[in-house]
């Protein structure tokens, strides 16, 4: 059996497989049935690796075994497999969620939140500071400094940009208005933005700015978070972000976003 690399690549980025696992998964679906001695052969995987691989795969729900002598195991159609495995990460990631929650009353976060605050003495407020690969990590972050909020917020972003905030960042921002939290976000509004511009506007000031061209954010007057590339031209994985925690930079920046913040059109 020859599969292309290219192809057992892929299947390992969608379904979370090492090399070996997919290379026995594929070669049980060429057989339909088959021994570990042969699916070792077929796959070119080692033969001591091999019932431990097919365990796997049977526990993520990509095979079964058919008892006997010898053991044979049998592949499931590829659709099946798909909602397996996607009942099993639904499951997996509710019990992560259930544990994690948990842990807002356990002695563990206790101890983390002693040791965080222990060492965050010795921490000068410009070594505060930090970069961020990836637009989901720099949304994650953002977040973060979001629900910290305890004054302001300023928000100044894209045209697509402005999307992104509210499906990252609305319920954050609920909860920052509730606390009297003064919210800010700046954009150029476009036909395409429009309405995701009103939906923000019921939980900040939100005002067209068409010529602006920057990507950042500040809060509560000491934090940035600013980004580097341009949304349009650079895939999201390669998005780059810098968080500073300063308040000479922070009010410096806002002093110079006022000007371009009393020249644009208020959203209703």
């Amino acid at each position: 059996m020859i599969v292309k690399d290219e192809f057992l690549s892929r299947l390992r980025k969608i379904f979370d497989l090492n090399l070996y696992e997919v290379k026995v998964w594929t070669a049980l679906l060429s057989r339909g049935v088959s021994t570990a001695g042969e699916l070792s052969s077929i796959g070119d995987v080692p033969r001591s690796r091999t019932y431990d691989i097919l365990e796997s795969l049977e526990k993520k729900g990509f095979i079964l075994m058919k008892l006997g002598k010898p053991i044979k195991f049998v592949a499931l159609k590829p659709e099946e497999v798909v909602e397996r495995v996607k009942r099993n990460l639904i499951k997996e990631a509710r019990e992560k969620s259930k544990r994690l929650e948990q842990l807002k009353g356990d002695e563990v976060l206790k101890e983390l939140t002693t040791l965080f605050a222990q060492g965050i003495k010795f921490v000068q407020p410009s070594d505060l500071s930090g970069s961020l690969r990836g637009r989901q990590n720099i949304y994650n972050h953002l977040d973060m400094m979001v629900r910290d909020a305890e004054k302001t917020i300023t928000l100044v972003t894209s045209a697509d940009g402005l999307n992104r905030k509210l499906e990252a960042l609305m319920p954050s921002l609920e909860k920052a208005k509730k606390r009297k939290v003064n919210i800010r976000i700046a954009a150029p509004i476009t036909k395409e933005n429009e309405k995701v511009a009103k939906e923000l506007s019921k939980v900040a000031e939100v005002r067209s700015i068409p010529d602006l061209k920057a990507r950042f954010s500040i809060v509560d007057g000491n934090q940035v978070m600013f980004m580097l590339m341009d949304d349009d031209k650079i895939h999201p994985n390669y998005d780059v972000g810098v968080w500073i925690n300063t308040d000479f930079f922070a009010k410096s920046l806002e002093q110079m976003f006022e000007n371009a913040w009393k020249k644009g059109k208020p959203i209703k």
